[in-house]
């Protein structure tokens, strides 16, 4: 007889309903197959298992009858696992929808929920979906043709015309879904993150978007100016920022997915520019194909009409102007020449400005372009091999160069007074943006220096390293002493962040490494560096994780401790040899590897660059 089992519960009820709630005996148990029973023979199966061997060597069916009762009771038992696994894959798939937002899954998860009326939901938005990329093929459908207008004087490529097929306008329910009606955010989310991008980030690069622009307009106009402003400001917030990795997977997607269309508007250029300015992880390709969509669709030729009043050509050459500088910020950042040079439209800037269209936020924007314009000039003389010192010819074109920006500053330090959204940024950042450029030219100087105590410099070289030196040491003065820029931190663009870092990682290899070269106050240098690090600590803690400077200070936290360890102990850790010039060519295609091993900056190369600062090597 069979040792009794405690009976599973959905079998226990169905015992319950037949008034018998005690398992039943079974007296004999079947253990013989059908065939050999039907054959009165004995029935021999390895463990119990089907087939026997009789079945098994005639290629004979082998099963084995149970009882209804067995059958029933099976039933039950398997049902009943069955629904506890529904019921795990339905908590589960629940818990999926409240951590990725996504209310018409979290409908359908609840009990009681019509499904039918969700599948026909379902239905009609796949439908929607299909119309829409039917209608993006019908936008890429064209072809081509001969212009017989083309005249002598005209470009080569007017000689071919591009003919599009006409196609049905863009309806409401064709429209690219945008990241609120995805579900990803909720759409007080989004105007959360919208008024903390308007508030506090927009005037800081110039008012990129209108202000009298609404979340509502910019959800219409482009997704993915929507989608670009809500990653950003979830970046630059501590309390908000769990939605920044799934706002970042959607532009990702937006970006990737209209690459190739050959309709885009204002507004996706201005959300590529946004993305290009603050996200360290798509600055380079966002840029890239911000300076592609904008001479697409003829940003840079608008300056003529611009200059004859036209309201909307000087819109149109004002985002230019914004892509200009985007793509320079990046140039400097990843050590790669800019896609946009020097034209018509940037030498007629100042033109620009009086008109009586300009404003304010556009004279600071025409002074980046100024500015940029010179780094771009800078790049171009002297590249990106650091390995090799200057020469005689260069150390002139480099004290030419810094006239060009002494008198960049003298126009501009005066020209700007308090900003109703930014306070003084704009009359500060003007000596910020002075300081930077300065480094980032004086630090040619330390080019092909081997690093020894001893080793003399020039007289003319030694007056340019001496300029970088307090270049950079003014850097870390007015944000030490400027609580109002200390504010400012935690917003402004990539390429202030790189700056900041470079300036503290240049004084620190100066003090350590060529104190002998020039005359530097370590005792100074490393109080600075000390507090600059305390200070990016406090304002890093209201951001998102993943913001580079975030990361940055971490690595930078780790530098200055050895820095100071080893300036305590008389001992300075210092790399015989000097390294060969880093290989440009190559290794990044990571974000911002620039950051990765302070060895980096042996020859004050800022333009190598890193994906996770906070595992740099603190070897000084």
């Amino acid at each position: 007889m069979v040792d009794s089992v405690p009976p599973v519960r959905g079998v226990e009820a169905l015992r319950n309903s037949f008034g018998d709630g005690k398992p039943p005996e079974i007296s004999r148990k079947i253990k013989a197959c059908v065939a050999c029973r039907k054959q009165k023979i004995k029935c021999h199966m390895i463990n119990g298992k089907a087939p026997c061997s009789r079945c098994k060597s005639r290629s004979l069916p082998c099963t084995i009858n149970r009882s209804l009762q067995m059958l029933m009771e099976d039933d039950v038992v398997w049902k009943q696992a069955v629904t506890k696994q529904l019921e795990m894959l339905r908590c589960a798939v629940g818990s999926l929808a409240d951590k990725l937002h996504m209310p018409e899954l979290q409908l359908a998860t609840q009990e009681g929920s019509n499904l039918d009326q969700l599948l026909v939901n379902s239905t009609q938005k796949k439908s929607s979906e299909n119309s829409n990329h039917n209608h993006s093929t019908q936008v890429n459908d064209h072809s081509w043709a001969v212009d017989p207008q083309c005249e002598p004087s005209s470009m080569p490529a007017s000689v071919i015309v591009e003919i599009r097929d006409a196609a049905p306008e863009v309806t409401n329910s064709t429209k690219t879904p945008t990241l609120v009606s995805k579900g990803i955010v909720t759409i007080e989310e989004a105007q959360a993150l919208f008024t903390i991008y308007r508030e506090r980030l927009n005037h800081l690069l110039y008012q990129i978007v209108a202000d009298e622009v609404t979340l509502e307009a910019v959800l219409d106009s482009s997704p993915l100016l929507a989608a670009a402003i809500c990653t950003v400001a979830a970046l630059h917030s501590a309390h908000i920022g769990h939605l920044f990795e799934a706002c970042l997977a959607e532009l990702q997607h937006l970006v990737s997915s209209k690459s190739l269309l050959g309709k885009h508007n204002m507004d996706d250029v201005r959300g590529l520019c946004i993305g290009g300015f603050w996200l360290n992880s798509l600055s380079w390709a966002l840029s890239g194909s911000a300076v592609r969509i904008s001479v697409e669709i003829g940003l840079h030729s608008a300056i003529h009409c611009a200059l004859d009043g036209d309201a909307d050509a000087y819109m149109r050459t004002r985002l230019y102007y914004l892509v200009y500088v985007c793509d320079h910020h990046n140039s400097v950042i990843y050590g790669r020449p800019p896609l946009t040079r020097e034209s018509t439209s940037t030498r007629a800037a100042m033109k620009l400005l009086e008109t009586e269209n300009a404003t304010e936020d556009d004279v600071r924007l025409v002074t980046q372009v100024k500015l940029w314009s010179i780094y771009g000039e800078i790049s171009d003389c002297f590249g990106t091999e650091t390995g090799n010192p200057l020469s005689s010819t260069q150390l002139i074109q480099l004290r030419r160069f810094g006239i060009k920006l002494d008198t960049w500053y003298a126009d501009w330090k005066d020209r700007f007074g308090p900003n109703e959204r930014v306070g003084n940024y704009p009359t500060k950042g003007v000596g910020l943006h002075f300081y930077f450029a300065k480094l980032y030219l004086c630090s040619h100087a330390f080019r092909g220096l081997e690093g020894v105590s001893s080793q003399t410099l020039l007289p003319d070289q030694e007056e340019v390293a001496n300029s970088a030196i307090f270049s950079a040491t003014s850097i870390l003065n007015i944000l030490i002493s400027d609580v109002e820029m200390q504010k400012y931190l935690n917003g402004l663009p990539l390429c202030f962040d790189m700056m900041i870092t470079f300036a503290i990682v240049f004084l620190v290899k100066v003090a350590t490494k060529y104190h002998g070269s020039v005359w530097v106050d370590k005792a100074r240098i490393f109080d600075m560096v000390k507090r600059m690090v305390s200070i990016l600590h406090e304002v890093t803690e209201r951001m998102h994780a993943k913001h580079l400077l975030a990361a940055a200070t971490l690595g930078l936290k780790n530098f200055a401790q050895k820095a100071r360890e080893g300036r305590v102990g008389g001992e300075i850790s210092v790399d015989a040899a000097r390294p060969s010039s880093p290989d440009l060519s190559s290794g990044r295609e990571s974000e911002m590897d620039w950051l990765q091993n302070y060895d980096i900056f042996e020859n004050f190369d800022f333009q190598t660059l890193v994906s996770d600062p906070s595992c740099w090597a603190t070897d000084l």
